[in-house]
């Protein structure tokens, strides 16, 4: 009996709401929103990276051109450490298993960073354990930062 009375006050929600939604002749107003060109996510560009302080520092890594299935990996953040000394902060796996190498392109305007991270050559044949590590990788540029930007690698 009481799920039948309960059916019953379902049925009831369920026809007034429905009657109340079929009968609205209101229209819905609808706003666009619009945000700077600079904000908006491309979703196949890269994380544009930020910077934060220097104290923020994961486990350091030391860039390993001969990584074993290597791939691309952008980084989150970066820090300035000197005129000329940049680190930035992604993420990877252990540092027992995992490294990261950096190719560097300076231009005017722009430091662009191609970070590569994959199996150290030495754990090629390793079980590895997947666990993120936060990593932090310094780099010297060729001349002081400036006002350029720091960017990932497209």
């Amino acid at each position: 009996m009481r799920f039948l009375a309960a059916g019953v006050l379902l049925c009831f929600l369920l026809v007034g709401c429905g009657s109340e939604m079929a009968d609205s002749s209101e229209s819905v107003e609808t706003t666009e929103t619009t945000a700077p060109a600079d904000m908006m996510h491309n979703p196949s560009a890269p994380p544009v990276p930020v910077e934060v302080p220097v104290g923020e520092v994961g486990t350091m890594f030391e860039s390993t051109p001969t990584l074993v299935r290597a791939a691309p990996t952008p980084f989150e953040s970066w820090s300035q450490i000197s005129p000329n000394t940049i680190a930035i902060h992604f993420v990877t796996g252990t540092p027992e298993c995992y490294g990261a190498h950096v190719d560097v392109t300076e231009s005017a305007t722009e430091v662009v960073v191609a970070l590569r991270t994959g199996t150290l050559p030495e754990a090629a044949d390793k079980a590895c354990i997947m666990v993120a590590v936060y990593g932090t990788m310094q780099m010297t540029l060729q001349s002081p930062l400036g006002d350029r930007a720091i960017v990932n690698a497209a």
